[in-house]
């Protein structure tokens, strides 16, 4: 679902900007604070990360992220899970994101040069790299907003980059990395049971540096990342899947930067729908609310989640996290409502780190599923003032689990 975004109307001592809320002054902070910076075209700086654009595919922007002058603490413009455990607002993200550098290359997907080693390096790093960085011309500021990927800030045509220091690269991700014969979603997976994040993962199989040999390759960022959550979300769901069902409804709700989930755990087998809606403050409720949704049953999807896109990943992994630790199966029907302290697009990180906010929170239990239905619309009528019916009655999900015929029936 695309989010609207919300224009500056000024300057509010009273409001966002008299609180140090308001992103678009953060922007406008970052652009003050860094523009003396983006004067030059040599600087030596912390690489945080690469970034694969996907523009022009197969001949593609290959990017190195890094604020135009060293940081003691660069690795804070790129830890997605340190910001909502610390529980960052937008404009502290955002000053951050819009602050880092983008010097970029183009190449194809499979091509193999020096500087996609250099990224490579910077991609492995368990922290930022030291490196001195040549651009063909003076940087422009802007922030680039997306769905999908956390912001970017200036971008500039990058002439010669080379890395100053070693890179701190973890030996079980050396280990993925020289074994040719491994497979990329065995690499993942091998990593994140050994607590490397999905933000770490997603830019390591960005620059082709897991796989067969013959099938590694550049793949954007915004692929990278919806990859990763899918490759990860698949195996916990084979694993869930011995698991015995959950012995009553649970409900979970919570939240992180205006993304509201109500989480609905039945006690049936595996399956698993979201559910979307921008839930205005002065909506007219004379006017029927838009959603957008995608279903999984038992057996699976064999398409991508074409309407809830990368969210529908993100938010199913946290979900199945929160399974595998109560060892149990569930279908699970998840609401996300987007209110308008979600000022920006920040990327899908912050559907899945909302999504285990809310899966981390004690959960109430019910006696029947009439129960746990009626207690949502109730809930949601009282945090927004809707009826939450017009998400209800459309789930593929809710007439599954009434029309499922039991075995019990059969005995």
């Amino acid at each position: 679902m695309q989010i609207p975004f919300r224009q500056h109307k000024g300057y509010d001592p009273l409001g966002d900007c008299g609180k140090g809320r308001c992103p678009i002054c953060a922007r406008n902070n970052a652009l003050f604070r860094i523009k003396n910076t983006l004067e030059k075209e040599e600087f030596t700086s912390d690489a945080v990360s690469p970034f694969v654009g996907r523009f022009g595919y197969p001949n593609i922007n290959v990017g190195i992220l890094a604020p135009p002058e060293q940081k003691d603490d660069a690795w804070l413009y790129d830890a997605p899970k340190f910001w909502a455990n610390s529980q960052f607002e937008i404009p502290k993200i955002v000053d951050f994101r819009s602050s880092l550098l983008n010097s970029r290359y183009n190449i194809n997907i499979k091509k193999r040069v020096k500087l996609l080693e250099l990224s490579q390096d910077i991609a492995m790093s368990s922290k930022p790299v030291d490196v001195d960085i040549q651009l063909h011309e003076k940087p422009k500021f802007r922030l680039n907003l997306d769905s999908h990927m956390a912001p970017t800030g200036p971008n500039a045509k990058l002439k010669k980059a080379q890395i100053t220091e070693n890179p701190k690269i973890h030996t079980k991700v050396y280990k993925v990395f020289d074994d040719i014969d491994l497979k990329a979603n065995e690499a993942v997976n091998y990593l994140y049971e050994n607590n490397f994040d999905e933000n770490f993962l997603s830019r390591i199989l960005s620059v082709g540096t897991l796989g067969l040999k013959k099938d590694r390759k550049l793949v954007p960022t915004r692929w990278s990342i919806t990859a990763t959550d899918d490759i990860i979300g698949k195996k916990l769901i084979n694993e869930i899947k011995d698991f015995s069902e959950m012995s009553s409804c649970s409900s979970f709700f919570g939240s992180y930067l205006g993304n509201y989930y109500l989480v609905l755990m039945f006690p049936e087998i595996w399956s698993y729908e979201l559910f979307e809606t921008y839930a205005p403050s002065n909506w007219d409720f004379s006017k029927p609310l838009k959603y957008t949704t995608d279903y999984e049953s038992y057996s699976g999807r064999k398409d991508y989640a074409e309407n809830t896109v990368g969210g529908y990943y993100t938010v199913r992994l946290g979900i199945l996290e929160k399974l595998r630790e109560i060892r149990k199966q569930a279908s699970v029907l998840a609401l996300r409502f987007i209110t308008d302290e979600y000022s920006m697009p920040l990327g899908v990180w912050v559907t899945r780190e909302a999504a285990r906010k809310a899966m981390s929170i004690k959960p109430i239990e019910f006696s029947s599923k009439e129960l746990m239905l009626e207690y949502a619309r109730k809930l949601i009528k009282r945090k927004f003032g809707y009826n939450v019916d017009y998400l209800l009655n459309p789930s593929k999900l809710l007439k599954n689990i009434r029309q499922q015929a039991k075995l019990e029936k059969f005995i």
